[in-house]
């Protein structure tokens, strides 16, 4: 199989559906692409009813177009990660792994244009993220949620408006930020530096204002960080976490007990927003962004050094601080469903405490005059206990 024919293959995976946002190549699938998170078939001529191993192995070998680093990754650890152009028409973070001894691939699509705050229509709170002079802001969430288009359009703001130097460590590059009021130098993992930690400590030495870490995926470059937001630094990163609370939780989990203390002060000196995102289908198509957002402050840093208890959750924090820019997810679900979003169902099934979301969309219903339940034709029973 030719380049040439790949970039066919790709080119008509692209045109099949709308918003097709991932290519999905399967060993015993046919084709398929991700529109509006699900998976679709590929109508191809001839058709493929069930990719071979060979056809797999051949897109996978084109992809890593003869990088020995890449071969040698993938054979060593099962999977590697690289960026892919196709010339004229989309750009792909790729991922190739290893599955029952065949090679699957999957390539999502990266947009071309940077996105802003106001074209994704972000919380206003965002705005705020971007005039933040030095500490750490974490976004959270699962793969493929929003988190590092998030973090785009939070430098595309800072792009805008403030003239710094901006390094960004990346695992593939996605957004390519063009130098406006800003300078910025885009670093890749495995072209440009060996690993987070690595890319980090030596960005210390290249004297950046903002510093952008794809992910804090190790103890080691969860200290650098802290380090660099304690010198002045601001640094933007993104944690694999459910929500903004346990994110605390799981960065102290990365140290031991007898560093704990220490990193709860470092940690309260110096994290400034924690904001977790999940992706609910909307009503008519697509999807709409939900996020929970946590902002530090006095309450938020007592319960960091010495943790939380009973009425001094981060989520009763998120709950009490929405006139600071702080939600719950909850509270921002049912905001999409009273906008008419999302359906009641889906935001019952996206929420964090069904029971708080299930609260907030009977009041939402009850101020539209609607029912909040479905039993009808109650009435007393008068004659309840008398003598027949």
């Amino acid at each position: 199989m030719k380049k040439q024919e790949i970039e066919h293959l790709l080119t008509r995976m692209l045109d099949s559906h709308s918003n097709v946002s991932d290519l999905n190549i399967t060993v015993g699938r046919p084709l398929q692409v991700e529109s509006a998170g699900e998976l679709l078939p590929v109508d191809i001529r001839p058709p493929v009813k069930s990719l071979t191993p060979f056809q797999t192995e051949m897109v996978a070998l084109n992809l890593i177009d003869g990088d020995r680093r890449l071969t040698e990754t993938l054979l060593r650890t099962g999977s590697c990660d690289l960026s892919y152009s196709l010339p004229g028409k989309a750009r792909f973070r790729v991922n190739i792994f290893a599955q029952s001894g065949h090679i699957s691939i999957v390539l999502r699509q990266l947009e071309s244009k940077v996105p802003t705050i106001r074209d994704m229509q972000l919380p206003e709170t965002f705005q705020e993220m971007g005039k933040e002079l030095n500490g750490i802001i974490i976004f959270t969430g699962a793969t493929g949620t929003g988190k590092t288009t998030s973090l785009a359009a939070i430098l595309e703001e800072i792009n805008e408006r403030r003239a710094v130097h901006v390094v960004t460590l990346e695992d593939p590059i996605e957004y390519q930020h063009p130098h406006k009021k800003a300078t910025f130098n885009q670093r890749e993992l495995g072209r440009d530096f060996d690993s987070f930690a690595n890319g980090l400590r030596a960005a210390l030495r290249q004297a950046p204002k903002v510093i952008l870490v794809g992910e804090m995926r190790d103890r080691e470059t969860v200290e650098i960080g802290l380090t660099a937001a304690e010198t002045g630094h601001l640094v933007l990163s993104t944690l694999h976490t459910v929500d903004a609370g346990q994110t605390v939780n799981r960065i102290l989990g990365m140290f031991t007990n007898e560093e704990e203390k220490q990193v709860r002060i470092r940690l309260a000196d110096t994290l400034r927003w924690v904001v977790s995102q999940r992706l609910l289908p909307k009503i008519g198509g697509g999807r709409a962004p939900a996020f929970e957002i946590l902002r530090s402050n006095l309450r938020v840093k007592e319960a960091i050094l010495n943790g939380e208890s009973d009425g001094k959750t981060f989520y009763e924090m998120m709950q009490a601080g929405r006139p600071f820019g702080m939600t719950t997810f909850d509270d921002y679900i049912v905001d999409l469903y009273e906008q008419g979003l999302v359906t009641q169902e889906t935001a019952l099934a996206y929420a964090s405490h069904k029971a708080a979301a299930s609260r907030g969309i009977d009041k939402v219903k009850s101020a539209r005059g609607e029912a909040t339940t479905d039993i009808k034709d109650l009435e007393l029973d008068r004659g309840y206990g008398r003598s027949r």
